[in-house]
């Protein structure tokens, strides 16, 4: 296999039974040979927009580029991540993302488990 540059995917909306407002994804890197599984996606929030309760079985990254980033989890736990943090999602554990504009602060209530 030589080197080459992979096809630019278009941008996405994601499913709003799965988001709160709009929120896109840009696929940046997925699996090209057998073996691999990570994939890298630029995902937007529009400000207030969130995830509904989800885990991935392999744990998930995720990387600030702007705005305030808050991920709650079952227990109640919130972190509050800023452009340039790097927060890691334990494989099989819970949670949610939410974007918002300016400061932290509780994520709104999720309706559906």
């Amino acid at each position: 296999m030589s080197h080459s540059i992979l096809p630019t995917p278009s941008t996405a909306e994601n499913p709003p039974e799965q988001f709160t407002r709009d929120v896109w994804v840009d696929p940046i890197a997925s699996r090209q040979e057998e073996g691999q599984s990570m994939v890298v996606a630029r995902v937007r929030f529009a400000p207030g927009g969130r995830t509904a309760w989800h885990s991935h079985a392999k744990g998930q990254t995720l990387h600030v580029t702007s705005g305030i980033a808050l991920f709650g989890t079952r227990d109640g736990e919130i972190i509050e991540a800023h452009p340039g943090q790097t927060v890691y999602c334990p494989a099989g554990e819970d949670d949610h993302l939410a974007r918002t504009r300016g400061h932290g602060g509780l994520l709104p209530p999720l309706t559906a488990d």
